[in-house]
């Protein structure tokens, strides 16, 4: 992923967050999943319970569920919107995610300063609001959000 992931991240900071190479390579290190779609028209990284990370919307999840999947980062570049990237993403997080018996994939969405078009994308996959925070000394409020996967095996039992 290196230089180029980088340079779409920190393209994106004000929604995400500017990340050095070292903190970069630290967070795919821990990453439950990282993927890219093309050289790199859209990434997502994402990390369960357990990852070594200290973002302050990582550790409100840690305190409030003892399992989950928690997407750290998606973007897609400015060129690739428009052609479901997002999408292709989250149904392949969703799929790993159900596949190692997790049940809740969680994120956040920043409300200040508002992302009207991550709140209805979100919206659209079923995620639902959890919480809320101010963050970041106060810079940042954000929703916490989170989707509930159907497992295989729920899926195919009688009601």
């Amino acid at each position: 992923m290196g230089v180029a992931l980088l340079a779409l991240n920190n393209a994106h900071a004000q929604e995400l967050s500017w990340l050095e190479p070292e903190r970069l390579q630290h967070l795919v290190e821990q990453a439950f999943l990282a993927r890219r779609i093309g050289d790199l028209d859209a990434f997502l990284l994402a990390f369960d319970q357990d990852a070594r990370y200290d973002s302050p919307n990582f550790l409100w999840f840690c305190a409030r569920y003892p399992r989950f999947v928690y997407v750290d980062r998606i973007v897609v570049a400015s060129s690739a919107r428009g052609r479901g990237c997002a999408r292709r993403l989250y149904r392949d997080l969703f799929e790993h995610a159900a596949e190692a018996g997790y049940e809740r994939v969680v994120c956040e969405v920043n409300s200040n300063p508002p992302n009207p078009a991550s709140d209805a994308f979100h919206a659209a996959l079923g995620f639902v609001e959890v919480g809320t925070a101010s963050v970041y000394d106060g810079s940042r409020t954000v929703r916490y959000l989170s989707h509930m996967l159907t497992t295989p095996d729920a899926a195919s039992m009688p009601c």
